[in-house]
């Protein structure tokens, strides 16, 4: 048996010390990571925006109005929902006594519930915790509160990003053409034109994703003052956001907005709400999705949920929403290895013939 060197071992054992080392680093600042990609994908997303307004005014003016514009999305969306949220939750806790006595009053004149509520004297343990409740509002105000402070310190987080995007789209494109002069002009020209169509890929899927919740939204809202639910719009809005999230997210929206239901017009609302949800999410997830995102993101449907679920298998929802875009930039990647592969096996042409001599008496070429 051959005797390995101790330089060797040594050698081993500092590389698998350094590798260990680094990831429990990566594993320290992962947070920061994490920002810095999320930061990296918004640049990317917005670039084209930004592009174009750019033409018409300063980059660094277009940069603020397009970030500014992607601030107000989510506040816009906070002030739709949140307040006939907390209006009908109030008023809910306020009619709990009058929905408790009327519960009371049924179970009376039922032979069979009035005997189990003598048995164990349900209506009346229900009665006192529905009396109780409008005073336990100040407990839900500080609740509500609490959460408030949790988004407070979560906009650190939010401004870290929002400035990571801003640098990335003022000086991005520097750095890249930097990097790319370290490489030779053939592959220079090769590893721009794939940061290009890497681009355009993440360009497309968030112009694809937009889509799609609009277009849930839009049909939900129809749905809904179809069958006269309340807050309609409120409800649209919720199943456009979730619609943003492949796969699960119609499906998260629909329970939503199914427990709404149950107060109004039960079971006719509910049941019609159900049919149409499960028919239009099968819809969604296997038609508009696909090949929105074959056509924006050129990704075979197939590809595109196996992504998808592979990413949310890992990551959960972050995975299901960056598993498109990757598959996309992992797609591109392979092409062009293949495609620089299969030029370097091909071989050389043939040297060209020499040309023959002039016979004699020919004239001499000029």
């Amino acid at each position: 048996m051959r005797d390995v060197p101790a330089r060797a071992v040594v050698r081993v054992v500092l590389i698998v010390v350094a590798v260990a080392v680094c990831l429990y680093l990566v594993y320290l600042v992962r947070r920061p990571i994490t920002w810095i990609l999320i930061a990296a994908f918004l640049a990317v997303a917005l670039s084209g925006p930004v592009n174009r307004l750019a033409r018409r005014v300063r980059r660094g003016l277009a940069i603020a109005v397009v970030l500014v514009g992607l601030l107000l999305v989510p506040v816009a969306l906070v002030a739709v929902i949140v307040p006939p949220l907390i209006t009908e939750a109030n008023d809910f806790a306020r009619n709990v006594p009058d929905y408790s006595r009327a519960l009371t009053d049924f179970v009376e004149r039922n032979e069979t519930l009035s005997k189990l509520n003598e048995d164990y004297n349900i209506t009346q343990e229900l009665q006192q915790e529905a009396e109780k409740l409008p005073s336990k509002l100040g407990g839900a105000a500080t609740t509500l509160r609490d959460l408030g402070l949790g988004i407070v310190n979560s906009l650190f987080a939010l401004i870290t990003i929002f400035v990571l995007t801003a640098f990335m789209l003022g000086s991005g494109s520097r750095w890249v053409e930097a990097g790319l002069a370290n490489f030779p002009p053939p592959r220079q020209a090769r590893a721009s034109r794939s940061l290009e169509r890497i681009a355009a890929a993440i360009s497309g899927y968030v112009a694809g994703a937009m889509f799609i919740a609009v277009v849930a939204g839009a049909a939900t809202y129809v749905v809904l003052l179809i069958l006269g639910v309340p807050f309609a719009a409120p409800l649209a809005v919720i199943a456009g956001f979730f619609s943003l999230i492949p796969l699960i997210g119609a499906t998260i929206a629909a329970v939503l907005i199914g427990a709404v239901t149950l107060f109004d017009n039960f079971p006719t609302a509910t049941i019609i709400w159900a049919v149409w949800a499960i028919v239009y999410q099968q819809f969604e997830n296997h038609l508009i999705q696909p090949q929105v995102q074959k056509r924006t993101v050129h990704v075979h449907p197939f590809v595109t949920i196996v992504a998808v679920l592979m990413g949310s298998a890992l990551l959960g929802v972050l995975g299901a929403l960056l598993a498109i875009p990757l598959a996309a930039s992992i797609q591109i990647l392979v092409r062009e290895y293949l495609d620089l592969r299969t030029l370097s096996i091909k071989p050389d042409p043939p040297p060209e013939p020499p040309e023959p001599p002039p016979a004699a008496g020919d004239p001499a070429p000029a």
